[in-house]
C-alpha cells in the first residue's frame, strides 16, 4: 500500500478497498442485467462520484455514454444546508434517455431529490440511482436508490471519492474521519 499522510486522521476503516472492489463488480453486473438491451447515459454527480463512476462504468460492460453534473449542498460543512445549487450543468440533451445517476452517498436525500426532479423536467425517460453508500438514518426526503453499494451508519465518512473540505477523496477505502479533524 502506498504511503499517505491521511491515515492518521481516520478513526477506523469502515469498508476496505477489497470490499469496495467486490461490491462494485456486483453492482456492475446488476446494471448489465437491467440495461444490456439499452444505451443508458451515466450521469455522475461531481465531485464525489468520480472514482466510483469510473469503476462502475467499467464493471457494467454496457455500451453507454457519460455525462457529469456538479451540485452542492454541503460546501465545507459536515451536514447538508438543504439548499442544492447546480455548479456545473450537463452539456447534452437528455430527452428520451434512460439515465443512471451515479452518486457517492445518499444521505439527506436533498441532492438526489432535486436532481431527479430536475432531470425529469429536462425530458429523461427513466432515472435509475446507483449510490456507493446509503445513510438512511439521515434521510430528509423520501427517496431511495435502486442500486446500493453499502449501507453505512451515521458517521462522517471519507475516501474513495468522498471528502471533507475537498480532502481525503483519494483514500482507497471508506474510513470514518476523526471528529477532531472536522470540529476544529
Amino acid at each position: 500500500m502506498a504511503h499517505n499522510n491521511m491515515d492518521q486522521d481516520i478513526l477506523k476503516v469502515l469498508i476496505t478497498e477489497e470490499e469496495i472492489r467486490r461490491r462494485v463488480a456486483e453492482l456492475g453486473a446488476e446494471l448489465f442485467e437491467e440495461f444490456h438491451d439499452r444505451n443508458p447515459l451515466f450521469v455522475g454527480v461531481l465531485n464525489g462520484c468520480f472514482m466510483f463512476m469510473a469503476d462502475l462504468v467499467r464493471a457494467s460492460g454496457l455500451k453507454s455514454e457519460l455525462e457529469f453534473i456538479g451540485l452542492s449542498s454541503y460546501r465545507d460543512a459536515t451536514k447538508s444546508s438543504g439548499v442544492v445549487q447546480i455548479t456545473r450543468d450537463m452539456q447534452r440533451d437528455i430527452t428520451g434517455r434512460d439515465l443512471i445517476i451515479v452518486e457517492d452517498i445518499l444521505d439527506s436525500g436533498n441532492t438526489l431529490a432535486f436532481l431527479s426532479k430536475y432531470l425529469m423536467s429536462k425530458g429523461a425517460r427513466s432515472i435509475t440511482i446507483a449510490t456507493l453508500l446509503d445513510k438512511p438514518s439521515r434521510r430528509q426526503k423520501a427517496i431511495t436508490a435502486d442500486h446500493v453499494g453499502f449501507v453505512v451508519p451515521d458517521e462522517f465518512v471519507v475516501g474513495y471519492g468522498l471528502d471533507y473540505a475537498q480532502v481525503y477523496r483519494n483514500l482507497p477505502y471508506i474510513g470514518v474521519l476523526k471528529p477532531e479533524v472536522y470540529s476544529k
